[in-house]
């Protein structure tokens, strides 16, 4: 018998939808700019080449969430872990590519209308140098949510987050944390012992 999905589910799975959209995206427009070149430049090969293995990994993540009730895959050590691995590498490799893009002009339609290929191509650049940087940012502020929705369960009591995928977490009655405790502090205090235990 399966495990439900829980109401979390909803999120897990748009967020895994927009990273494996954001990436086709990413994937097609840097196949177009590298065909233009011939696969030839670093900078554009590192957009292609990543874009691809953040596919892989997100649809394979999403299959072995949606195919079994445990996995490993889906608990947020494992889920935050590689969500912060790619978004270092996303960083590190759209820098470098953003810094060896720089000397293509931003506005594509000072290109004269004799080579259309080219304009083409500088369109397509131009595209791919923002969503390569959208990218970037959905795949970081992914890890930041799902680090402060899990510190957050786990604070109120909620221990048994690392141990479940995230799209079958389910708040357990009677694991809340003790509110009696600060019952004549004021909000402040309240959100201090919130951070301190």
């Amino acid at each position: 018998m399966s495990a439900p999905f829980s109401s979390t589910s909803k999120k897990v799975f748009i967020v895994y939808g927009v990273v494996i959209f954001t990436n086709l995206l990413v994937l097609g427009l840097s196949a177009r700019v590298n065909h233009f070149q011939d696969y030839f430049f670093v900078a554009d090969l590192f957009p292609l080449a990543l874009s691809i293995i953040t596919v892989v990994l997100s649809v394979l993540m999403l299959l072995l969430d949606v195919g079994f009730n445990n996995s490993f895959t889906a608990r947020p050590p494992f889920y935050i872990g590689l969500l912060f691995v790619l978004s270092v590498f996303w960083l590190a490799f759209n820098a470098f590519s953003t810094s060896r893009w720089r000397h293509i002009p931003l506005n594509c339609s000072s290109i004269p209308a004799d080579y259309p290929d080219v304009k083409s191509w500088c369109t397509d650049l131009q595209v791919l140098k923002s969503f390569v940087w959208i990218n970037w940012l959905i795949i970081f502020l992914s890890a930041l949510f799902t680090v402060r929705f899990a510190m957050m369960q786990h604070s109120n009591g909620q221990k048994h987050i690392w141990r479940v995928p995230l799209s079958r977490f389910a708040k357990r009655m009677g694991h809340q944390r003790n509110n009696t405790v600060s019952a004549g502090m004021t909000e402040a205090d309240r959100n201090f012992l919130q951070f301190s235990r």
